[in-house]
């Protein structure tokens, strides 16, 4: 399931309707940098929400995967959102953040006036 897409969250609730402030922060984050993810509700199953903690080591959710390796919660998310990891990361595996075109379109444009 972590490598379907680039990038994986599992998540309590949907996308369009996190059901914990953890799981909506998350994916606001992603839909700022324009990332498309594959979601999963943790919600919709023990053995999901059991098995992915078993298999990240990790104790809570959300949890993030980009290119089928664990990056973290909610807290790490929000960190790397910050100081511009979450950036770096997502174009290693090939996803140009959404903020830097914006970034960089903006010094383009005041470049030119």
């Amino acid at each position: 399931m972590v490598k379907n897409k680039k990038v994986v969250v599992f998540m309590k609730g949907i996308p369009e309707e996190p059901r914990c402030g953890f799981s909506n922060a998350v994916v606001q984050i992603l839909k700022m940098h324009g990332v498309h993810f594959d979601a999963h509700n943790v919600l919709e199953s023990d053995e999901l929400r059991n098995g992915v903690k078993d298999y990240s080591s990790w104790p809570t959710i959300p949890q993030v995967f980009i290119n089928g390796e664990f990056v973290g919660g909610c807290d790490i998310i929000i960190q790397m959102h910050k100081n511009g990891d979450l950036i770096e990361e997502l174009k290693k595996v090939g996803i140009t953040s959404a903020l830097l075109e914006k970034e960089l379109n903006n010094q383009k444009n005041s470049k030119n006036h």
